[in-house]
């Protein structure tokens, strides 16, 4: 919490990075150039924490910092307006009416950009419009990795805002109540990622078997 409160005010763009991300990042220069890039890069698991630590990182997290709690820090303190850009409209209306319960003082702004695998230069343009027109005091961005941090990245210099800016993926859907998080105690012993495979093993088993033996393998070359 300490390290989130000495985040600077103003313009700030915030990415999370876990093993998945790590991998992913070694194969796109993109995603690798769109995490180093932003302002702020947090530890959303524990393997990168324990990594850090374990080859002598630069960096020293002392703990894991998720999507979600980065999300209900700033939730928590903004006033204004906070926009939502990503995921479907039906997704983002559930996120109005929950946030109308939960922040009654916050007004929410959304928008639902096309399903595509790319964006046109015409639907990145619209996206970009629509963040400045709300001119938001806080801006989450939800298109799933890496394609949330890359559009951002990418159009961060078009974007005329004068907040904060999180890209944090499925915590649309947590918030949303489309998806469950784990119980607290997975969440405390570092196991969330053990929950998900668990609860969705044919979705999870190559990202969190294959691809944790994957990550174990690249700390070793880093060792």
């Amino acid at each position: 919490m300490q390290e989130l409160q000495a985040l600077p005010q103003g313009k700030l763009l915030i990415n999370t990075i876990n093993a998945h991300s790590y991998n992913t990042a070694r194969k796109d220069t993109p995603f690798a150039e769109a995490l180093e890039g932003g302002d702020a890069l947090i530890p959303d698991g524990m393997s990168i924490v324990k990594a850090c630590k374990w080859i002598g990182a630069k960096s020293q997290p002392t703990c894991r910092i998720a999507g979600w709690d980065l999300f209900c820090y700033e939730m928590g303190r903004t006033k204004g307006t906070v926009m939502f850009l990503g995921s479907s409209e039906q997704t983002l209306q559930k996120i109005k009416d929950k946030a109308k319960e939960q922040y009654p003082d916050l007004n929410i702004v959304t928008y639902s950009p096309p399903y595509k695998p790319e964006f046109s230069p015409e639907d990145s343009a619209a996206m970009v419009k629509a963040v400045n027109d709300a001119n938001p005091d806080l801006l989450w961005i939800g298109m799933t990795a890496p394609k949330q941090e890359k559009w951002t990245y990418q159009h961060w210099a078009e974007l005329d805002i004068h907040c904060h800016c999180g890209t944090i993926g499925a915590v649309f859907d947590f918030f949303a109540g489309n998806m469950q998080r784990a119980p607290l105690w997975w969440q405390q012993h570092g196991l969330e990622w053990l929950y998900r495979l668990i609860k969705e093993p044919r979705r999870m088993w190559r990202r969190y078997i294959i691809g944790n033996a994957k990550f174990l393998l690249y700390m070793i070359g880093e060792k």
